[in-house]
């Protein structure tokens, strides 16, 4: 499967433009770094870069980003894209786009998930600090944070497509039919793979991607227990969450609704579809 088509031209020359209009004192050599289904990014000289939506969809999400990111930063502990400067339509750009923080390091798909165990406490920490009631305005994402029976039709669909189906869709009848999540809807990241977690000398250097932020049941969250780790890291992330046997649970089954999802769903060549199948194996175990 490819990405959607861009709607707009986005290139080098476009980046330094809007830069040098709008944030001039900001103004350093631009280099592309990735373009994923919603947005590209652009280094911006040696310690910020550049994310511009790619897709008219896309520009609530980093809206939702700019607002919330700052709000959220007062939270946690492990670094995040907050915003630095807020950029304009212009120079023929139809949206809004943003300039945020560089970070050094590995995204941790790139590092076998026996190797991440070193992440696990502090993804921990970081979820334990975001994971706070949010406010009636938080961003609503109808696919996360929301009942497990929410996502019933599309897992049975793609566990249709899937070895070992039938193991994972009696596992999958288990789960969905837990108590659903009956506390204050939580902040929660939304997204938590190991594609937007960042890896420095074997720890979590930032955590990436918020375009999915929303509130919600916290089990959407903690299925990077599944999605990122194996066993032994599961077991020290788990050590370090308050999740009651229901709330794991419901965690596990939204690892496996992930999982399939992007085994299914993800680009060629994105590095997603194996953190898909790593996760249908976890689930599993």
């Amino acid at each position: 499967m490819t990405i959607p088509a861009a709607e707009v031209h986005i290139d080098g020359d476009l980046v330094h433009r809007l830069v040098r209009a709008q944030h001039p004192d900001l103004l350093g050599p631009v280099t592309p770094i990735a373009g994923g289904w919603d947005n590209v990014v652009y280094r911006l000289g040696d310690d910020l870069c550049v994310r511009l939506p790619r897709r008219r969809s896309a520009v609530d999400l980093l809206v939702n980003e700019q607002r919330w990111l700052p709000v959220l930063a007062e939270h946690v502990e492990v670094a995040m894209p907050v915003p630095v400067r807020v950029g304009e339509p212009g120079e023929g750009y139809p949206w809004p786009w943003t300039i945020a923080p560089w970070y050094e390091g590995r995204p941790a798909h790139h590092v076998p998930p026996a190797e991440r165990a070193g992440l696990a406490a502090a993804l921990a920490d970081f979820m334990t600090g975001l994971h706070r009631p949010a406010p009636p305005d938080a961003p609503h994402n109808p696919y996360r944070g929301v009942p497990l029976t929410v996502r019933d039709d599309l897992v049975r669909q793609h566990l249709r497509a899937v070895p070992r189906g039938d193991e994972l869709l009696a596992l999958w009848e288990e789960l969905v039919g837990l108590p659903p999540w009956q506390g204050p809807a939580l902040w929660l990241h939304g997204d938590p793979h190991p594609g937007n977690l960042l890896m420095r000398g074997g720890g979590l250097a930032a955590v990436l991607d918020f375009g999915d932020l929303t509130s919600g049941d916290p089990a959407t969250d903690l299925a990077a227990a599944w999605l990122v780790f194996d066993r032994h890291g599961r077991e020290v992330f788990r050590s370090r969450v308050d999740a009651d046997e229901a709330t794991w649970g419901r965690a596990r089954g939204w690892a496996l609704a992930v999982g399939a999802t992007l085994a299914v769903n993800s680009p060629d060549g994105s590095g997603l579809a194996a953190v898909g199948w790593h996760a249908l194996d976890e689930v599993l175990k």
